[in-house]
């Protein structure tokens, strides 16, 4: 007999109890307006605390629930839990183990121009220390980067598992146009109350694109990784204190500005994600040519 009712191999805390789950997730994929989307979110809605990813689904599924419930201890009672999760939307393993623990999520994904997406994820993650390398070499030797690009055939695997109804796909182009209309159409989708967005809300769709190269790579990356290693630890609330007092400043960056996307390059890559963007194109029924 499946345990909990959830699968047999759905995760437990140690005295048996299921904590409080998410009903939506919001799985990006990454660099389309998620941490804005946290960010107004958090206002309607219990999200986890203090990380924003808690990578529970894709990566830390072995830590079990009272490690994913040990996010969520600021639940306000009458509040729906929601999680801001954009590294699940390329994952079969998060999408699977969701549809498993939680099978009635609405889950809402986010599109942005796949050229500039994948150039912006790769400048986060130089600037954090993830990856070493140039572009060109990123593109070669890091699967997420063309993995999370692949939006059509993601969506339909989130479709089929969950239903069209219970997913919601949406534009980063309608997030910068109107940032009001947009969340509100998200909000109504998830049951949430709708949020009035103050100005600098509107202003700030879309953060960290201004992120330089690392002053040293293995000083960041270093840093990177004592700060992983403490939320495994449970220690997010002192990753939490030191990013408030600016200590994240002095490990990332800092260095020279990112180069701009050579106009060969990115007309490579139009090419590359053409069918792709075809695609998409009839499932959304919009017309998508300004990413062509």
């Amino acid at each position: 007999m499946p345990r909990n009712g959830f699968g047999e191999d759905a995760v437990e805390n140690g005295n048996g109890a299921v904590p409080p789950l998410p009903s939506f997730f919001i799985i990006g994929p990454p660099r389309t307006g998620t941490s804005w989307l946290h960010e107004v979110l958090s206002k309607c809605a219990c999200l986890s605390h203090p990380t924003k990813e808690t990578r529970f689904f894709d990566k830390h599924y072995d830590r079990g629930l009272e490690w994913y419930g040990s996010h969520y201890r600021k639940v306000t009672e009458g509040r729906l839990i929601g999680e801001v999760a954009p590294t699940y939307f390329a994952s079969p393993e998060a999408r699977e183990r969701i549809a498993r623990l939680v099978p009635q999520a609405k889950i809402v994904c986010t599109f942005r121009n796949p050229v500039d997406r994948i150039f912006s994820l790769y400048r986060l993650k130089r600037a954090y220390g993830f990856i070493p390398w140039n572009f060109e070499e990123a593109l070669e030797r890091d699967p997420e980067l063309m993995e999370s690009s692949r939006y059509a055939a993601h969506l339909k695997e989130w479709q089929k598992t969950f239903g069209q109804s219970q997913v919601m796909a949406t534009t980063h182009d309608d997030m910068q146009a109107d940032p009001q209309a947009y969340l509100d159409r998200l909000v109504d989708f998830l049951g949430l109350p709708r949020v009035r967005l103050v100005p600098a809300h509107s202003r700030r769709v879309l953060t960290s694109e201004d992120m330089t190269v690392p002053r040293n790579y293995y000083l960041t990356r270093g840093a990177i990784l004592l700060a992983e290693w403490s939320r495994a630890q449970r220690l997010d609330t002192i990753v939490a204190a030191a990013k408030k007092w600016g200590a994240l400043k002095l490990f990332v960056g800092g260095g020279p500005p990112f180069p701009e996307l050579p106009v060969v390059q990115r007309a490579k890559l139009r090419a590359l994600f053409r069918p792709d963007v075809d695609e998409l194109e009839g499932m959304l029924n919009r017309d998508l040519s300004a990413w062509k």
